[in-house]
């Protein structure tokens, strides 16, 4: 009979479920569809975040291919402490921990990051980054740190693993702020930097977007999905957002501390305030306009949970994340004629360049041109 095993992940702070199967595609079809299921690329597993009633759930939904559900990690709630915690697949390269004293800096790193205002993301991954830089030159018995290390470590660590493109910006970005945080001169400091790969945005029609509102039916997944849509959010903007920054009046949403730290205003749709009067009335939010269990911000693991289940209830397939509603309101604009530099503000991008991608989706244009096909 085959097996089903459910085990208890601790991973930032959040309780999951881990469910190990056999691989077979029939069976691994079959686990990716319960909802709110998702695939770890990095960790290479299944996992589920922890609820109540997801144990129950799952065992029913398994049992009806008849297959044997283990659960015994969950015979007594496990504290956070006794959920395992995730660990990444370790590197090519073993290293040793850091010394005392690069320790000792990486923590003094971290407070000069932050004194310069970057986000708590980018502090985290700079650090993360140099730390392994150090651990890396550590064990190469490197006591200087030239172009030419850097270009090593990042050929060993993260060419080498597959890791993406914007990793290895980041990577690059993170090592050159430790030198100068380290005020370390180095000659001919001119480290390639791969070129952006050029995607273009996943979008969702009209329709599309009218069938996932309306298959959400609990008040506060719905505003929150309509305001990230309908103002061209992101969705750490939108779970940001306090009561206050909502003004009736104006029809205007006042976007705070925004990415690169910027302010902006964004459209308040008319269409979305009744809405969102009872959603406000209804829930009294006391801090940010989106919360959890007391009273605290809503995660977008949370966030990202009500998007999965309405998609599959709205029976949408194509691939959607919450920053496709941010594109697809963007492509909806264009399409009906708006100036691409107003929504360039709207959107808050730097520069035109960002917002011109939507050129390349918009089917306003498409739609004029004549097949070949057509004429045979």
């Amino acid at each position: 009979m085959l097996t089903i095993t459910l085990k208890p992940l601790w991973h930032n702070k959040s309780k999951y479920i881990n469910i190990v199967c056999e691989n077979d595609q029939t069976v691994l079809d079959y686990v990716k569809a319960f909802p709110g299921v998702n695939w770890s690329k990095t960790y290479k597993t299944f996992y589920l975040v922890y609820y109540k009633k997801a144990i129950n759930e799952l065992f029913l939904y398994f049992r009806k291919q008849g297959w044997y559900v283990n659960y015994e990690a969950f015979k007594t709630v496990p504290t956070p402490n006794e959920f395992a915690v995730l660990k990444k697949p370790k590197i090519t390269i073993k290293l040793p921990p850091l010394i005392t004293t690069k320790k000792v800096e990486t923590i003094q790193f971290r407070k000069w990051l932050e004194q310069k205002r970057f986000s708590n993301n980018t502090v985290d991954t700079y650090v993360e980054v140099t730390a392994l830089f150090l651990r890396y030159i550590q064990v190469k018995n490197i006591l200087k740190i030239t172009a030419r290390s850097i270009e090593q470590f990042n050929y060993d660590f993260i060419v080498n693993t597959q890791k993406s493109v914007s990793y290895q910006n980041q990577c690059i970005s993170g090592i050159k702020h430790y030198i100068d945080f380290k005020g370390i001169e180095i000659d001919d400091m001119h480290i390639k930097r791969p070129d952006k790969d050029k995607k273009l945005p996943n979008v969702m029609s009209k329709d599309e977007i009218k069938t996932l509102f309306h298959v959400t039916k609990n008040l506060k997944h719905k505003t929150l999905l309509s305001l990230v849509y309908s103002a061209g959010l992101r969705i750490g903007e939108a779970l940001s957002l306090r009561p206050k920054d909502i003004d009736f009046e104006r029809g205007l949403i006042h976007i705070k501390s925004a990415k690169g730290r910027k302010d902006r205003y964004t459209l308040l749709s008319q269409g979305l305030i009744p809405l969102l009067e009872t959603y406000l009335n209804h829930y009294s939010p006391k801090y940010y306009l989106f919360e959890g269990r007391d009273s605290e911000q809503y995660s977008q693991v949370s966030a990202r949970q009500v998007l999965k289940k309405s998609l599959l209830k709205a029976g949408i397939k194509k691939y959607a994340t919450l920053h496709t509603l941010r594109h697809s309101f963007a492509t909806h604009l264009l399409e009906s004629g708006t100036d691409i530099r107003y929504i360039q503000d709207l959107l808050g991008h730097n520069s035109p360049k960002t917002t011109m991608i939507y050129t390349h989706v918009s089917t306003t244009s498409l739609k004029d041109i004549k097949n070949p096909f057509d004429s045979l």
